[in-house]
This record gives C-alpha cells, sequence and structure tokens, in this order.
C-alpha cells in the first residue's frame, strides 16, 4: 500500500527534485534507493554503512560509543548534503540526515545510551549543520513491523547487527512514526507500506512507487503544490 499524503506546503522552487528514501534498519532502503536511481536516471547517495569505523564497537557497547558513531554518522552525511546542495542533477538519498538526531540519537539518549551533556552538544551540532542545508521535495518514508525488520536483518546476515533486538527496533519504530507525523507540516511524505508492498520483487508494485513519485517532480518541476 501506498499513500501520499495530500496537505502540502508550497514546493521550493525549480532546483532539482530531490528525494530521500527514510526508514527503519533492515528495511529496504538501499535497495529501494538504488532501483530508484536506475529507473529515473538520478544520482544516489547512499548511507556509508560498510566500513565504518565504529559500528561494530557501537553494537557491542552503545552507551560507550553512541556519541562517536552519530557525529561519525552526522559528519559522513552533512558532506554528502554538501554534494546535493552542488548537484544540478536530481538525485535520490538513502536515508535523510534528520533520522539521525530525531530518530537515532533521541533513542539512544532515551534509553540511557548518550548523556544529557552528549545529548545536547550533539542537538546543537545538528542544528548548527542543518540549518542551511537543502531540504528534501519529498521524503518516501519505508513503514515495516518489527517483524519485518528483525527477519530481513537476520537473512541479510551482517555481523555487527546480530545483536540489534527486537525491543531496540520497536522502539525505533515509535520513534519513526512521531517524526513522520512532525516532518509531514514541512516536507511531502509518500508512506509505503513494506509489509505489503514488495518493490523489488513485483514490479507491479515499484511502478505504482514511480508513479507516485513522478507525479510529486512533475508538480515540483511545474512549481505547484501536491
Amino acid at each position: 500500500m501506498v499513500e501520499s499524503q495530500l496537505s502540502r506546503p508550497q514546493t521550493q522552487g525549480r532546483e532539482p527534485f530531490y528525494l530521500a528514501i527514510a526508514g527503519n534498519i533492515g528495511v529496504g532502503k538501499t535497495t529501494l534507493t538504488q532501483m530508484i536511481s536506475t529507473h529515473f536516471g538520478w544520482t544516489a547517495y547512499f548511507e556509508r554503512v560498510i566500513n565504518n569505523p565504529y559500528l561494530d564497537d557501537f553494537y557491542a557497547d552503545m552507551n560507550r560509543w553512541s556519541f562517536n558513531l552519530q557525529v561519525y554518522f552526522l559528519s559522513r552525511r552533512f558532506m554528502d548534503q554538501r554534494l546535493i546542495s552542488a548537484n544540478p542533477q536530481s538525485c535520490v538519498q538513502d536515508r535523510t540526515i534528520y533520522e539521525d538526531a530525531e530518530i537515532f540519537a533521541y533513542i539512544l539518549h532515551k534509553q540511557g545510551n548518550m548523556s544529557d551533556r552528549d545529548y545536547d552538544n550533539y542537538r546543537d551540532l545538528f542544528y548548527t549543520m542543518t540549518e542551511y542545508l537543502r531540504k528534501p521535495h519529498l521524503i518516501l518514508y519505508l513503514r515495516a513491523s518489527t517483524w519485518t525488520l528483525i527477519s530481513r536483518i537476520r537473512k541479510r546476515g551482517r555481523e555487527f547487527e546480530k545483536s540489534i533486538t527486537n525491543e531496540y527496533l520497536f522502539e525505533l519504530n515509535a520513534a519513526y512514526e512521531r517524526w513522520i507525523g512532525e516532518i509531514s507540516k514541512s516536507i511531502p511524505v509518500m508512506v509505503v507500506d513494506a509489509d505489503k508492498v514488495d518493490f523489488e520483487k513485483s514490479p507491479a508494485d515499484f511502478e505504482i512507487i514511480c508513479k507516485t513519485i513522478s507525479e510529486h517532480e512533475e508538480a515540483h518541476r511545474l512549481g505547484e503544490s501536491k
């Protein structure tokens, strides 16, 4: 099922279209980013998970390494955001910079794995860095149940993800729903039910997603609200 929220703010001019894919760990963001990039011929920006120097340590000891990991992700995603802002071509991004602060740092602090001091420092840094960044013209949110997420994580078999628990994913999902409710007030959001929509194996499902994206891209190009 694909939902496209109809209460839209004014589009942001006629810059190249910028689509961001949001969603929890294991939901299929990277796969969909690659498929959309290939389909539309857009530049793809992928999350820097492979060769991340903190991930193994983080999953072994979240309390010790949470601040380091979040600052690493923030700095790398900020680099990508600068490239996106300078890119004259349309693009699709695997995970938004907002998720770092509004989902992952938020949950780490809530669970006691990031101190008040580190969290406040991180939030100040985040808002300073993102104040002037280009915003997506559309966020595609992949929504999935905890069961779907844990099944996919186990299937792909990344060593550093073996310690991820159902409880952690459940809390992340709740944070995503809270964030999506807020961000949709300022940025258009398209919701895809990843429990039911198999965009990787079903050409028909993928075509429906692409059709909705095309409608938003066309509205942006024409300077219309969608």
